[in-house]
């Protein structure tokens, strides 16, 4: 078996680093032999050949003088501490077989008077140290190619050294080297030099430079998809600026620096809402955001420009929830335009403007969806001190949400048809509020405009009256006048507007100037809004039976908490 299939089960490395003990020899064969005295070592060795593991037998000079008597013995192996002993095969002539510490298994000992296979043939092994020969051995083939000497001279091998153990370091000038690529052999190391690790270096930094070139490279490079000389042209300037008077956006340019943001309320509670500059620097609003104010707050208002001062409450009407607010400064804004809601009809265009949610100067625009949408304003629950509002009032599906309340809803003129005062919601709730479902509600300018001339003039607002008290608990069609009196008051006033229209109690109201009545809410909410001295046509149901009167309206002297 060569060394390059040799197993490796079972092995250790070499190079135990403790000393391994002097291997016990057998008989190489059943012929005894007397060994010839061994030459002296090579000079490396020293003076003599010594024991192999450092001992000295007693009254035996190691390795010189006369043989021992006995029977003769095969030469020992000269360990190696890098040498790997190959395994060898079974010769029943001249193998010794010993235990080897650093291996831990047994083989047979190939050194010296064994049997070996080499790649040019097999030969036995002379006995070592004596020139005899046993007869008994034949020379196959010549060691000296494998270990690099000259072969030996005859059989017996004359006074030659034989040939070291393969895989055997080289211990002197008689020792041939080990064969070339040996796995016991080993070399001077070699060190990388300088000039081999610069180059290194080198083309590890130009490979990087490269790398990052080309990740440059595809990452900025231009999409074959696109086209560098494209372009849209220039922006258009001719006409950019100028807008049709009747437009949504030349109507907001008119009507925009008439309104103003209004923040009102005490330390503890606030307010916000919009309102229009009218005539000598009044602003109108709506009551319900100043209304903190008057409980001992303040007012601040601000400008489309941005300018800021305070204001006073003029007066406010809680029944039409209308009030007139006096700023201290105008910063000569310009007055708004106020038109005729009695002109308004169902489907006009009208822009609605203000500050929802606190965001100043919003333009909303939808049309005319309703008219004469009655409206309560204000509590209802009547746990506030002040009456709920009655409002006859313009429905709009233009945005409206809370903070528009008191701005303007303009037609497409810029003229002020109505003020923003309440939303339709799905669901109410005390901790959150809703935003705009595309049902808005305005209060009528024409009902405004004659609030707030009496709130200016006056400082209170007129409550227009017919002189009746409504049946709460009627059903049927129209709205019924009470059987009987309630809260100490009769059912019809006398000499009030409805007695001399000859209406009495328990007559049921059909119709108002054409309009069918739903319920008393609407009834109130058509009276409220309109002007003491005005004439409106009822029609109305006794026994059955159908009559018409004129009502002209009248005004209380002062405003009560129930509806008349």
């Amino acid at each position: 078996m060569t060394d390059e299939t040799r197993p490796t089960e079972g092995r250790t490395p070499s190079d135990y680093p403790e000393p391994q003990g002097r291997p016990d020899f057998l008989p190489a064969d059943d012929s005894l032999e007397v060994p010839s005295p061994r030459p002296e070592p090579p000079a490396s060795f020293g003076t003599s050949w010594g024991d192999p593991s450092g001992r000295s037998s007693p009254g035996v000079p190691p390795y010189g003088g006369s043989p021992p008597s006995g029977p003769s013995y095969g030469a020992p192996s000269f360990a190696n501490p890098s040498f790997s002993a190959p395994a060898a095969p079974e010769s029943p002539s001249y193998g010794s077989s010993y235990e080897n510490p650093s291996y831990g298994s047994s083989y047979e000992n190939p050194s010296y008077g064994s049997s070996y296979d080499s790649p040019s043939g097999s030969y036995e092994r002379p006995s070592f140290g004596g020139g005899q020969d046993n007869g008994t051995r034949v020379y196959e083939a010549p060691m000296a190619p494998m270990f690099g000497g000259p072969p030996p001279s005859g059989p017996s091998g004359g006074g030659t050294p034989p040939p070291p153990p393969r895989q055997a370091l080289p211990l002197g000038a008689a020792w041939a080297p080990p064969p070339p690529g040996a796995p016991g052999s080993r070399g001077p190391r070699r060190v990388p030099s300088t000039v081999f690790l610069v180059s290194i270096a080198v083309a590890i930094a130009l490979l990087a430079s490269l790398l990052g070139s080309v990740g440059t490279y595809l990452l900025t490079r231009t999409n074959d998809s696109n086209d560098p000389s494209y372009s849209l042209g220039p922006l258009p300037t001719a006409g950019a600026t100028n807008r049709e008077p009747g437009s949504v956006a030349g109507v907001a340019a008119r009507v925009l620096p008439s309104v103003v943001s209004i923040e009102a309320g005490t330390a503890t509670e606030g307010a916000t809402g919009s309102g229009f500059l009218i005539k000598n620097g009044y602003v109108v609003t709506n009551n319900h955001v100043v209304s903190l104010a008057a409980k001992g707050g303040e007012i601040r208002i601000m400008f489309n420009n941005r300018k800021t001062t305070s204001g006073r409450i003029v007066g406010r009407d809680p029944g039409s929830d209308l009030a007139v607010v006096k700023p201290e400064d105008t910063f000569g804004t310009p007055e708004i335009t106020l038109g005729n809601s009695d002109q308004v009809v169902v489907g006009d265009p009208v822009i609605a403007i203000g500050s929802p949610l606190g965001l100043t100067g919003t333009v909303t625009t939808g049309i005319v969806s309703s008219l004469n949408r009655p409206v309560i304003a204000g509590d209802e629950s009547g746990t506030s001190s002040e009456e709920p509002a009655y409002i006859s009032a313009i429905q709009t599906d233009a945005a409206i949400n809370p903070g528009n309340s008191g701005g303007p809803l303009v037609n497409g003129k810029g003229e002020v048809v109505g003020v923003n005062s309440a939303i339709a919601t799905l669901g109410r709730s005390e901790s959150s509020q809703s935003g705009s479902i595309g049902l808005g509600f305005a209060i009528p300018v024409n009902q405004t405009r004659r609030v707030a001339e009496e709130l200016i003039t006056t400082g209170k607002a007129k409550r227009p009256k017919i002189g009746i008290v409504l049946d709460k608990d009627y059903k049927g069609q129209g709205v019924k006048i009470a059987s009987g009196p309630s809260g100490g008051r009769q059912p019809v006033d006398r000499n009030g507007p409805a007695d001399r229209a000859g209406l009495k109690a328990g007559d049921v109201i059909l119709e108002i100037d054409g309009l069918t009545l739903q319920d008393g809410n609407e009834l109130i909410a058509l009276i409220r809004s309109k002007a003491p001295g005005s004439k409106i046509t009822i029609k109305y149901q006794r026994a059955g039976q159908d009559h018409t009167a004129t009502l002209v309206v009248t005004a209380e002297d002062e405003p009560t908490p129930t509806p008349s």
